[in-house]
């Protein structure tokens, strides 16, 4: 299976030694992932240290060098507890959201990308959670793709095109066929997890891709059956995952 890379909770304030850190090691490897940049980020939680003035020019310049920017959320601030179509969590930024709402948020979300040179029309839901209106009004946005859902290739689904997350990491490095992409928070990242991202890409260095390669595998329509299924994975992992007293989003490295 080929194998792609997403970065999330990327902010001025984010911990940006662990970042790059991580940085260092996608280069090392000629990989270039997905980083999923909060544009005007309220959470605490992701208030890593003091904010860095010259953050801007950091994701402008990983862009130009062949990195994928993805629009992730607005302020990431979870204010409903919706699971939406895609339940791994079951509270969200836009879930249960009226839709007039979510798309105001994603215009000015989208404002504050354009306002500092980011241009992009894939986005990145907070908390993997949204539903049918978030889709709708990402359209009215501009937005063409999403990252999340499940399966083993790019897939098509109620006006835009998915690239499908890991359901399971060690699954996927099993698997000798499709495409995925793994969710990293380098917030959280330990040595420990540091090490092990280093010894995966090397046992699976020719599996391993850049994100702009996973733009190029073809996609495939997404029927109903198929959407039943992703969406029945998905509560069935969030609720395996509480039954072990954890959370997807605290989870991801491991």
């Amino acid at each position: 299976m080929k194998l792609a890379i997403r970065m999330d909770d990327i902010s001025p304030d984010m911990n940006r030694e662990k970042f790059m850190a991580f940085k260092a090691l996608l280069d090392e490897y000629g990989i270039k992932p997905l980083i999923g940049v909060v544009p005007d980020n309220g959470d605490p939680n992701l208030h890593k240290e003091k904010e860095k003035e010259d953050f801007w020019d950091l994701v402008r310049n990983l862009q130009e060098s062949g990195w994928t920017v993805a629009m992730h959320g607005y302020r990431h601030i979870y204010t409903t507890r919706k699971g939406g179509i895609f339940p791994l969590n079951h509270f969200s930024e836009f879930a249960g959201v009226p839709e007039d709402e979510q798309e105001k948020m994603l215009r000015k979300g989208s404002e504050i990308l354009k306002r500092n040179g980011i241009s992009t029309d894939i986005f990145m839901a907070p908390g993997h959670s949204y539903d049918r209106a978030t889709l709708r009004a990402l359209r009215n946005c501009g937005y063409t793709r999403l990252t999340d859902g499940f399966g083993n290739g790019p897939y098509l689904r109620n006006g835009m095109v998915f690239y499908p997350i890991s359901f399971l990491k060690s699954r996927s490095l099993k698997k000798k066929r499709g495409v995925t992409t793994l969710v990293v928070h380098t917030n959280e990242m330990e040595e420990k997890h540091l090490e092990g991202y280093r010894r995966m890409f090397r046992e699976q260095s020719r599996n391993m891709i850049s994100y702009s390669d996973y733009f190029r595998m073809p996609v495939k329509k997404r029927g109903i059956g198929g959407r039943a299924g992703e969406y029945l994975l998905a509560a069935g992992k969030h609720y395996l995952v509480r039954l072990k007293g954890g959370s997807i989003t605290s989870c991801r490295n491991r």
